[in-house]
């Protein structure tokens, strides 16, 4: 029965080749085997042009170290705490500021009370843009710190993540005000959570 495969290598053959003389191959000796092997078996580390990837939604690009940083970067759990604790002062400057706008304290000119000034109405509305951007910076960086730690740890990203994360974020706000005050609000923030993580998924 005749076979494709090389001979093996006769070890008394090897024994009295020369310590410099090498065998031809590493695998299979003076054949094209030898390659292959060594290609599937030998070396382990592949080239990234040699990683094949169907194009099946059009034209894959294989981001380089530097596009995997920045994007590791913007991932992160202290970048998305940032970013929220800047939007969450701007929504609520902007929310302060026309809740002072909308309803100001302006003394009673019957009721003989001093007149406030421009300076002093103004002054007021600062402190309360100030006041309730603040709020909601805290609220907004706590909230997303939170969510990124237990969305890290649990490996899924569902509307789970959202609910614990106001729990938690509730829980710690509510707890200033007493132990009832931080279950309440740690079960008021977790279903306003859920229910804005719903719709923002399902809309």
């Amino acid at each position: 029965m005749t076979t494709l495969l090389p001979k093996p290598i006769d070890p008394e053959e090897v024994a009295k080749r020369n310590d410099t003389e090498k065998p031809n191959g590493l695998f299979f000796p003076g054949s094209d085997l030898d390659e292959v092997a060594k290609h599937f078996i030998g070396n382990t580390h592949r080239y990234r042009e040699n990683i094949i990837i169907p194009k099946l939604y059009g034209a894959v690009q294989i981001k380089t170290n530097e596009e995997k940083l920045v994007e590791a970067a913007f991932e992160s759990c202290a970048f998305k705490s940032l970013m929220s604790c800047v939007l969450g002062y701007g929504l609520g400057a902007a929310i302060g500021l026309f809740s002072s706008s909308v309803n100001p304290n302006i003394a009673d000119p019957l009721a003989g009370e001093k007149q406030q000034t421009a300076r002093e109405i103004f002054r007021e509305m600062r402190q309360a843009t100030h006041s309730y951007g603040k709020n909601f910076a805290v609220i907004g960086a706590v909230f997303a710190a939170v969510e990124c730690v237990i969305e890290s740890k649990r490996g899924v990203s569902d509307w789970k993540n959202g609910t614990y994360a106001g729990a938690v974020t509730g829980g710690l706000i509510g707890l200033r005000a007493g132990v009832k005050a931080g279950i309440v609000g740690a079960a008021g923030f977790a279903a306003f959570s859920t229910v804005i993580d719903y719709y923002m998924r399902h809309r």
